[in-house]
């Protein structure tokens, strides 16, 4: 029965297979699509369930048992995170059914989409560390296509730095891949656990903890940002939100996972340093959020800020703190889909990204409007929306262990996400309208439509937050202790 684990994966794998040989079929590509993603979320709701009644969940490819086979390994953590991807997904392909175009969808950029996500929820279950490289390949080879497509002077500008940043960041992978294989034989993650903790992470390991580190941060945008905010803000608006809500999340993931399975021995090192690094983030991503009037940037500093929250969490590493970075890391998988897609339709509706050079819409587009202020209070921790449970857990974790500087970078980086999006929203949904009634673009119900479903997400995950809560509760309990993973992988019987 555990052959179901793979199916978020090959799902996706499959539809986009098949979507290529419809090129000339578009609808029959839309109905196929969003058709393969209700699927999707669905086997995703029916595993997290079971996982909460039988435990973690194991699949082992062609029956090789663990630590010579490739497995894949779904836990609360993992599928909390594929379920969140896939209702997000989804949502974000219903805005691009209705804002792309036909000559994109001509291009390839629904397989390449479901190529992505492929990517995405293999990263997300994959029990061994090589096949985590491969599906990071699988991912960002299906974005370096999506970040270009349309092929636009400053996408291509963009994409050129993006691909040259992963090319490298994937490159010290395999060295870091190779080190520690060279080092312990092993690249199955549970029994990578069990003989770090075996023989002590000695100081060879923690330096292969730190090279697996400056990766992943590069993934992440964890101070190693700088390439983010122009490759996020240069493709179609719906990819945009794909990369917004997706990308930087698997290398949050990778972090939690190998920060808190392998190299959890040495504490004062590796998350000193990863406390170092979100401080600074939560730093520059404030500055640049309020540095900037071009209304991408402004989004794109946003999603600088959040990667340096959630890992503040990691840093601390107590159970309240790594719950409250879960909860913030779901929230802002939404969340952050929501504000590209807003964004990206205020720009398509004013034909400029400049705020300074809006006014007045909500007199013109009174909904869109009040979403974009109900994601701004969400974002900021406001209560009772998605936000605020995340940003108190992990505020009291950093208190409880003495991180005041943490502490007060985590307060000031809200008051600056706040002030940047209220300026937004002051500058260009207030005054006198900018918009004349004949020249008033009409807001299309495929651009709306979506906002409101995932404005319903981050308000029904802030209300709903005790339902959620016995899934992110057992997913932090089971980061926080190694020896669950391993007994679930090795079920007791560790060569």
């Amino acid at each position: 029965m555990n052959n179901i684990v793979v199916l978020p994966m090959v799902i996706p794998i499959l539809t986009g297979i098949l979507l290529i040989f419809l090129r000339q079929h578009i609808r029959m590509q839309k109905w196929l699509s969003m058709g393969s993603m209700i699927l999707t979320i669905g086997i995703s709701i029916y595993l997290l369930n079971q996982i909460q009644s039988e435990g973690i969940l194991r699949l082992d490819f062609g029956g090789w048992k663990p630590p010579f086979g490739i497995l894949f390994v779904a836990d609360s953590f993992s599928m909390l995170l594929v379920l969140t991807s896939s209702i997000v997904s989804a949502i974000c392909l219903l805005y691009a059914f209705y804002s792309v175009g036909e000559k994109l969808e001509k291009l390839f950029i629904y397989p390449f989409i479901f190529f992505m996500i492929a990517g995405v929820h293999g990263s997300f279950l994959t029990g061994d560390l090589f096949n985590l490289y491969v599906c990071f390949e699988v991912m960002l080879l299906a974005s370096y296509i999506l970040a270009a497509i349309g092929g636009t002077k400053k996408q291509l500008r963009e994409s050129i730095k993006y691909i040259a940043i992963n090319v490298l960041s994937s490159w010290l992978f395999l060295v870091a891949i190779a080190y520690l294989y060279g080092t312990l034989g092993t690249l199955n993650m549970a029994h990578l656990s069990y003989r770090i903790a075996e023989v002590g992470q000695t100081p060879i390991l923690t330096v292969i903890s730190i090279l697996f580190l400056v990766v992943f941060s590069l993934k992440a945008g964890l101070l190693l940002y700088f390439w983010l905010p122009g490759s996020y803000s240069a493709p179609p608006t719906a990819i945009a939100a794909l990369f917004g809500a997706l990308l930087t999340k698997v290398g949050i993931y990778s972090l939690f996972r190998i920060f808190t399975l392998l190299f959890y021995h040495e504490p004062m090192i590796t998350h000193t340093i990863i406390g170092v690094m979100a401080g600074l983030t939560l730093i520059a991503g404030s500055i640049g959020a309020i540095a900037f009037k071009d209304l991408r940037q402004i989004i794109s500093f946003n999603v600088v800020i959040a990667v340096g929250f959630i890992l503040v969490g990691l840093a601390v590493s107590t159970p309240e703190a790594v719950e409250g970075s879960i909860y913030y890391l779901i929230h802002d998988m939404i969340v952050k889909g929501l504000l590209f897609l807003l964004g990206g339709t205020i720009i398509a509706l004013t034909g400029t990204a400049r705020m300074d050079r809006m006014s007045g819409l909500i007199g013109n587009y009174p909904l869109l409007g009040w979403l974009f202020f109900i994601v701004t209070l969400s974002l900021a921790g406001v209560p009772p929306l998605s936000g605020f449970i995340g940003k108190i857990l992990v505020g009291k974790g950093a208190i409880d262990t003495g991180h005041y500087i943490l502490t007060a970078l985590t307060i000031i980086s809200s008051i600056f996400v706040l002030y940047s999006l209220l300026r937004v929203f002051l500058n260009s949904f207030w005054g006198e309208t900018i918009i004349q009634i004949e020249d008033e673009m009409p807001l299309r119900k495929g651009w709306i439509i979506p906002c409101v479903l995932l404005t319903i997400g981050t308000i029904g995950l802030g209300f709903g937050t005790e339902y959620l809560s016995p899934y992110v509760r057992d997913a932090a309990h089971t980061l926080m202790n190694p020896h669950i993973y391993i007994e679930a992988i090795f079920e007791g019987k560790i060569p």
